[in-house]
């Protein structure tokens, strides 16, 4: 089935996802367009948590916030319904995982904002086109995800620690990878760590603590990058009343082709 997702439009590939035909993961779906993170919360947390994505931009880099109470958006995509086309959600009540669902419909609220963040995903497209394999792309797989002793700045009640996510990389196309990431600010731009996950208070690099492990061979070397869930790492930390997420690897794809984000 992934094939022919992979040459869907994104309007195409979310009408999809809106009527239940597809809730698998989302790498490498939709190629060369601008995959996003989605964290929505009431109003009167919105604004602590808009500083604390300014205050960490490179786990949390904001494409666009909503209006409250609107299911629609008005720069990132125009045929949206932000309730139903990510293909699963995630319902945290108290910082714990309430429920994992594929609409929340039966749970909106006219008081909440959504904030639209960049992925990790929308790269992986322009490291295939610079001659990179992507591991969890070719693995079928969603891409390994890790929680890590990296602080990041608070903001009101929001404090954690930031997510990474990790592709293997040969030992001579790195400093490539790094160039062709750092272009890319609004998705997470360059890595955060090359080569040593323990630095970064990853004990062991096959138990992920989102997503899936991926093979890592002789001579490649595991380069972590920023990720669009270090929200949800938030949240269980924070511990707000109700806050709903995409669920890990389940990405809304927008109408902005990547390239519109470089250099941004």
């Amino acid at each position: 089935m992934l094939e022919p997702l992979q040459n869907l439009s994104p309007v195409q590939l979310r009408h999809l996802i809106r009527k239940g035909e597809y809730t698998g993961d989302t790498s490498g779906l939709a190629a060369g367009y601008t995959q996003a993170n989605l964290v929505i919360l009431p109003k009167d947390l919105a604004y602590d948590f808009l500083l604390f994505t300014q205050r960490n931009p490179k786990p949390c880099p904001v494409l666009e916030v909503s209006d409250a109470g609107s299911k629609k958006l008005t720069e990132m995509a125009t045929d949206v319904d932000i309730a139903n086309d990510f293909p699963k959600y995630r319902i945290y009540r108290h910082g714990q995982l309430a429920e994992e669902v594929t609409s929340i419909d039966d749970y909106w609220r006219e008081d909440l904002v959504s904030f639209i963040i960049g992925c990790s995903f929308s790269f992986e497209s322009e490291l295939l086109a610079a001659g990179m394999e992507v591991r969890n792309i070719t693995e079928g797989v969603n891409v390994p995800m890790y929680d890590t002793n990296i602080p990041l700045k608070s903001a009101g009640e929001f404090h954690g620690n930031m997510v990474v996510s990790m592709r293997p990389i040969p030992e001579d196309q790195v400093v490539e990878a790094v160039k062709v990431t750092n272009s890319m600010p609004k998705v997470h731009g360059a890595p955060i760590q090359i080569g040593n996950p323990e630095h970064i208070g990853i004990s062991d690099i096959n138990q992920p603590d989102y997503g899936d492990a991926v093979t890592i061979k002789d001579g490649e070397i595991p380069v972590f990058w920023p990720c669009g869930v270090t929200p949800q790492n938030v949240i269980m930390q924070t511990k707000p009343d109700f806050v709903i997420t995409h669920a890990p690897g389940h990405m809304l794809v927008t109408d902005i082709k990547n390239t519109a984000l470089k250099y941004m």
